[in-house]
């Protein structure tokens, strides 16, 4: 009955504030008062009035699954300069706010626009992994397949594929992957010395027996 008792009340308070504050005339006022008893007929169709409140934890998604340190990352080895650059600043902008699916499917416009951008099939992948909470599934597979294909000497199809790999415990065809892009990296730069870190994680993992994949 607690949700009876709010409604109405909200109702009278707000009819109050419409004579009181708002001094709208006496032409209206049934007016004014038939809208909020339709508001009130309504609440009483679509809503549950009577049934007890479960308060729960808001789930903050756009700061859980968007990496910003991935993202610039991605720019740097790909498509910072490219023509699948607007599409992945909007895909980018949906995904800060949670919207995992709506980036997605940016991506997918940009693709039908242009089928054979490796960038785009990549960030597609990225936005289908954020999207399963950092699942492989079979859609970001294909992408990321795709985006080897169409580059298969670019850099950042096969680091993020590979990192994908490895947050899905296929170590073995993550290290596959990595070990020619660390081999031909520059000496001496950034990317290099964390690719080189993570495969001897990896030779690490494997050599105590950790499953190759899964």
């Amino acid at each position: 009955m607690t949700g009876w008792f709010l409604a109405f009340g909200l109702a009278a308070i707000a009819f109050l504030a419409l004579l009181l504050i708002g001094r709208i005339p006496r032409s209206t006022r049934e007016i004014s008062a038939a809208a909020l008893l339709l508001g009130l007929a309504g609440y009483a169709w679509q809503g549950n009035p009577g049934l007890a409140g479960a308060p729960r934890l808001a789930k903050d998604a756009a700061g859980e699954k968007f990496d910003e340190n991935l993202a610039e990352r991605r720019r740097g080895l790909a498509e910072r300069f490219g023509p699948a650059a607007q599409w992945m600043m909007l895909s980018d902008g949906l995904a800060r706010q949670g919207k995992t699916k709506e980036a997605a499917n940016v991506l997918l416009s940009g693709l039908r626009a242009a089928p054979d951008d490796a960038n785009l099939w990549l960030g597609l992948g990225n936005a289908l992994i954020a999207h399963a909470d950092g699942v492989v599934s079979p859609g970001a597979d294909f992408a990321y397949r795709r985006a080897l294909a169409l580059d298969p000497e670019g850099p950042a199809p096969r680091y993020f594929y590979g990192l994908a790999l490895v947050r899905n415990g296929q170590l073995q065809a993550a290290r596959d992957l990595w070990k020619p892009l660390a081999d031909s990296a520059p000496a001496g730069s950034q990317v290099k010395a964390e690719l080189d870190a993570s495969i001897a994680r990896i030779d690490a993992m494997l050599a105590a027996g950790a499953p190759p994949s899964q």
